[in-house]
């Protein structure tokens, strides 16, 4: 790695931290926000929380390959700073809504602009050598980790000590800190654009990905780890309620979906660096089948003590799974349409996270919160069974499958 990629490191490094923090903050008081907007219902509340939560994903879905074949023409730092003043804008106009419309529109439009952190991490893939990226996006994530189990405490603090319009504008003056760092900090090498990049068109692009089997499963495989790192989440609250009886029901939750993100902050650099050594495929699968060990037991725990060591020992194996995935794209994608590709992987994650937390719901309805532990086992059952299988297939060249279609 270079001095430049290296500075540039640690400035995303330091920027994911921050942003991953500032739009976590906002999480805990969701539905106590949209409660203060008009004399609500419990569950019309807790309908609309669950359509605002989701709306930024939806928007980010269909934009995420627009922003990445973008960032391939023009570099991926203006990406990144206009996600970032674009985050900050949403964020700060929350703070003035009048109705719960006006929130959810709000959200929609954030979406627009979200995936900062996806796309640092194609820009840090880019331009990293192929033989340490699992380590290097393993060391990146931790910097997201870390202010996604900051975020939420802090938010909650804020919250209370300063109410939720200046949280708002807290926040969002926060990710426009982080814009500034970027604007000031990052040094993106210019672009150089190639005359064969213009036979990649859109549509060869994604009937490349299509018959690329690599690719197309891995994309697949990351939508079912969102949607088994997501389905459980919101439901999370309501098992610790079951297995504990003491008051402080809000921060033994907390804590118990800290353990997770603690346990993935711990080792995600670890299953990075052991991926570049031994094989991204190898140890996928082992990552995945060791997720369905520790995930299928939580439906049997009667002690919040043991929920919360299966769920760290759970985010320590999961740690691994992003990177190694993110990895695995960057090493198959010509370097001309990397964005492009790394834009359609993110657009299969936020599938997951719309899926995730409805499957989650539809799940505990008709089989209670134990029988969405089976079901996310599942899930990455499939995963590790498509990547097992994977690795027994022929080699492509995803090259090759552009310029044959060209």
């Amino acid at each position: 790695m270079t001095k430049n990629t290296k500075h540039n490191f640690i400035i995303i490094l330091v920027a994911n931290f921050i942003v991953a923090a500032s739009t976590t903050m906002i999480m805990p008081f969701l539905s106590l926000y949209i409660d203060t907007l008009g004399e609500f219902s419990d569950s019309y509340v807790q309908t609309w929380a669950g359509l605002i939560f989701a709306a930024t994903f939806v928007t980010a879905l269909i934009m995420s390959p627009i922003w990445g074949r973008i960032a391939d023409k023009y570099g991926y730092k203006p990406i990144m700073i206009i996600n970032c003043f674009g985050i900050a804008t949403s964020i700060f106009l929350m703070g003035y809504v009048q109705n719960v419309e006006q929130f959810f529109l709000l959200r929609l439009a954030m979406g627009v602009v979200t995936g900062f952190i996806p796309t640092s991490m194609a820009f840090i893939s880019k331009h990293t050598p192929k033989e340490v990226a699992g380590k290097t996006l393993g060391t990146l994530q931790m910097g997201s980790v870390g202010g996604t189990l900051f975020g939420p405490v802090l938010g909650g603090m804020m919250a209370d000590a300063f109410g939720f319009k200046y949280t708002f504008i807290i926040t969002a003056t926060l990710i426009t800190v982080a814009a500034i760092i970027i604007i000031i900090g990052i040094h993106e090498p210019t672009i150089i654009r190639k005359l064969k990049s213009s036979v990649y068109a859109r549509k060869n692009v994604v009937w490349a990905i299509f018959h690329h089997r690599l690719l197309l499963n891995v994309m697949l495989v990351t939508t079912l780890i969102q949607i088994g790192n997501f389905s459980i989440q919101p439901l999370l609250s309501l098992y610790v309620s079951e297995l504990s009886h003491a008051q402080e029901v809000a921060m033994l939750a907390g804590i118990t979906f800290s353990a997770a993100g603690l346990g993935n902050l711990l080792f995600a650099r670890f299953w990075g660096k052991l991926s570049d050594h031994h094989g991204y495929e190898k140890v996928l699968s082992y990552l995945l089948i060791s997720a369905v060990v520790f995930i299928i037991p939580q439906a049997f725990v009667t002690e919040l003590w043991q929920l919360i060591v299966l769920r760290f020992l759970f985010g320590i194996v999961s740690g691994g799974l992003i990177p190694i995935t993110t990895a695995l794209i960057r090493r198959e994608a010509p370097i001309e349409v990397q964005g492009e590709i790394m834009g359609y992987n993110q657009s299969f994650r936020f599938l997951g996270n719309i899926l995730g937390p409805v499957l989650g719901g539809f799940v505990a309805s008709l089989g209670g919160i134990h029988s969405v532990f089976y079901t996310t086992g599942l899930l990455f059952l499939i995963a590790f069974v498509v990547i097992y299988f994977l690795r027994k297939l022929p080699i492509q060249y995803m090259d090759e499958l552009l310029k044959n279609h060209a």
